[in-house]
Order: C-alpha cells, then sequence, then structure tokens
C-alpha cells in the first residue's frame, strides 16, 4: 500500500482493535485513533469464520479427544484468520503496519470459569505479531482474575472513557453472545455486570431450525408467541440472582440448557420469541435492580441491530431512552473491539485496565501481555 496514504495518520495515535466473542461467527477489526476524544474509528473491517470452524470452536467447549492439540492447531488457524482481519483493516484505511502502535486481541474465549481461577482465550499472539509486523497486547483477562475477579466485564473501563457524561445518567449495553451493562451514573463510580445471555440462545436456535447466522431484525422471533412456562423456567436460573460483580458465559447458559426446559413439542418460533424475551426481560430486571432508573440505554454489539429486541427494552423500560451508539459517535458493530484497542494502548502505557468495582479484582492493574514486533 501506498506510504503517502499514510502520511496524514504520522501524528495519530493508532491501534488495531481485534474481537471475536462468544457467538464464535467471526472477527470484528478496527483502526482507532486515540489522539481524540471519543476515539476516532479509521476503519473497520469484520471477517466471518468458516462455518467448519464455528462448530470446531463450538464442540471444544466441552471436553473431548486430545482437546489441548486441537486447541493448539485451532490458536493458530484463528490468528492466520486475524492477521487477514489486520491486513484489511490497514488496506481501507491506507496505513502502513509501522504506523501502529499495537494491535489489542482479545483471543476467542472457550472457557471462562473465575470461580475456578482461570479463563482460557485461544490464540497464538506471537504468531500474530510474526506475521503482522505489529507489537500484540493479548490475554487481557488473566491478570484480573489472579487479583480476585471475574475477568469479565471488560469494556465498561472504555465506555467509561468513551461514553461517560457528566449530566446524563447513561446506560451501555452491550449485547453479544452474552450481555452486560456498564452503568455510568454522574457523581458516581462506574458499576458493570454480564447479565446473561444475548444474542447466544438466539443465533444458536435460529441456525438449527433455518439455517441461518441469526435473526434478521428479530422477524422470526417476532412471528413466534412467547412460551409462558418456558420463560418461567429459563428465568429460575440462578445467575439472575447473583449480585455483582458477576460474569458468565457458555457455561451458564448453552443449548444443552435450553433443551432441558423443552417439553418437545413447543412450534420452533415461540421458542424463538421466548429467548428473545428472556435476554430483554434479564436485561431489564438487572438494570431495575442494580442501576436504579437511567436516563439513557445506549445500546452496542449485534443486539443493537435487532429491532424487535429494541422495542421490547423500550417497553421494559419505558422511563428510558433507548437508543445505540451510533447515536454517540461510535458505531454499535464495533464497540468491543475499539475496548480492545483501547486496553492495548492502556496496557503500553503501563495503565490500569480494569475497575474493580466492576471485576471485583483487589485493585487496578494493568491487563494484558505484551508481544513485541
Amino acid at each position: 500500500m501506498s506510504s503517502d496514504k499514510s502520511h496524514k495518520y504520522v501524528t495519530a495515535d493508532l491501534y488495531v482493535g481485534l474481537m471475536s466473542g462468544t457467538s464464535l461467527d467471526g472477527v470484528d477489526a478496527v483502526l482507532a485513533d486515540f489522539g481524540s476524544h471519543p476515539p476516532k474509528l479509521i476503519a473497520a473491517h469484520y471477517l466471518p469464520y468458516p462455518r467448519e470452524l464455528s462448530e470446531r470452536l463450538l464442540a471444544l467447549q466441552k471436553k473431548g479427544f486430545d482437546e489441548l492439540h486441537h486447541s493448539a492447531l485451532i490458536s493458530n488457524e484463528i490468528v492466520h484468520l486475524y492477521h487477514q482481519a489486520v491486513e484489511a483493516v490497514l488496506e481501507k484505511a491506507g496505513v502502513m503496519a509501522k504506523s501502529i502502535h499495537a494491535v489489542g486481541c482479545h483471543g476467542q474465549t472457550i472457557r471462562h470459569n473465575p470461580r475456578d481461577g482461570y479463563t482460557l482465550q485461544l490464540g497464538n499472539p506471537a504468531l500474530l505479531a510474526e506475521l503482522s509486523g505489529v507489537s500484540v497486547v493479548a490475554d487481557f483477562r488473566s491478570r484480573d482474575i489472579a487479583a480476585g475477579g471475574q475477568g469479565a466485564p471488560l469494556v465498561p473501563a472504555f465506555h467509561d472513557a468513551a461514553f461517560r457524561s457528566p449530566e446524563i445518567h447513561r446506560i451501555i449495553l452491550n449485547v453479544g453472545g452474552i450481555a452486560n451493562v456498564t452503568d455510568l451514573n454522574p457523581g458516581s463510580i462506574t458499576k458493570g455486570f454480564d447479565t446473561g445471555p444475548g444474542n447466544m440462545l438466539l443465533d444458536a436456535w435460529v441456525q438449527r431450525h433455518t439455517g441461518r447466522a441469526f435473526d434478521e431484525a428479530g422477524n422470526w422471533a417476532s412471528s413466534g408467541r412467547v412460551i409462558p412456562r418456558l420463560l418461567d423456567a429459563l428465568l429460575v436460573h440462578p445467575f439472575f440472582g447473583l449480585a455483582p460483580p458477576k460474569s458468565c458465559g457458555r457455561e451458564q447458559f448453552n443449548i444443552d440448557w435450553l433443551e432441558s426446559n423443552l417439553v418437545g413439542s413447543e412450534p420452533a418460533e415461540d421458542v424463538q420469541a421466548t429467548l428473545l424475551e428472556l435476554s430483554a426481560m434479564s436485561i431489564a430486571s438487572a438494570i431495575e435492580c442494580w442501576c436504579s432508573r437511567p436516563e439513557e440505554l445506549v445500546v452496542c454489539g449485534g443486539g443493537a441491530r435487532n429491532a424487535a429486541f429494541l422495542k421490547r427494552l423500550s417497553a421494559l423500560l419505558p422511563r428510558t431512552r433507548v437508543l445505540t451508539s451510533d447515536t454517540l459517535g461510535i458505531g454499535a458493530d464495533w464497540v468491543e473491539s475499539l475496548a480492545f484497542a483501547w486496553l492495548a494502548r492502556q496496557a503500553l502505557r503501563g495503565l490500569p485496565g480494569n475497575l474493580p468495582a466492576v471485576t471485583g479484582a483487589r485493585g487496578a492493574r494493568i491487563l494484558g501481555a505484551v508481544y513485541p514486533h
């Protein structure tokens, strides 16, 4: 690519952020300039996972034959996709790799067990540094867990930096596979926690019954009816009753858990409608219980594109204005990958990346391991 295109960014504070979440659908890549506030999103790129890779990643959520070997092989395979995503986002921006301070790479979570003292994200950051020619910061969650925290959610620190208002009580709702909230109440410390399933069960159910990757705008869910018995059975999951700090993943909310609560004769679209209601109700209930009454609910992540889901949130929180992060200048699809670019920047600057009030860690910690180029 032409170095002339990169010239306008020579004084910029450039980082790449990579995020592949519990939805197992692909990797989001952003190139961001942190020389302004809020940070400027220069370019973004989404690279879907091949279906076969997603299936192998899902299989690694459970114990299996020679899973250590398979995990290592998949880590290398994913890193080649990460490298493609980095190249694509730099190409879109016309920026050379040497202009980037670092890549913040979340990795692909396959186990999250903070109660047992560990979380596991696949990826080979040393290989990514070698392929990309850029320093890589990875393994953001382990230090927080070592300090007694949940290791999640980590995005609230970035939400605080990017979205806090001195006048408006604002909650940032990130809806990926798992949903999490960040409570930005003027005059109060930032709080945040996982609320439970976001898109994960919705995506799994629609893929099983229609072959589509997700329920476009929630249209299929809207064609069904909520099954009260099923909804009640799902809402008694003990996670919903836990006080923050708390985090969750596929260990708690998975298709096996859903099926254990099914009779077997439920219309598939009615189950989808019930799952949408589960996500919306668990989020709204958590906000009412732990976050008082916000003026704004700012939605980001894949769930921000689900019109039926946003409509239910508005109905369940009638005194709160529901909008997407696009309204605040950062596209809803890219907030989480921006957060990991920001976390990489925090690490290189020797600044904390966690919020102890969110994760439960014993104190603020610098997060991430650095793999210099």
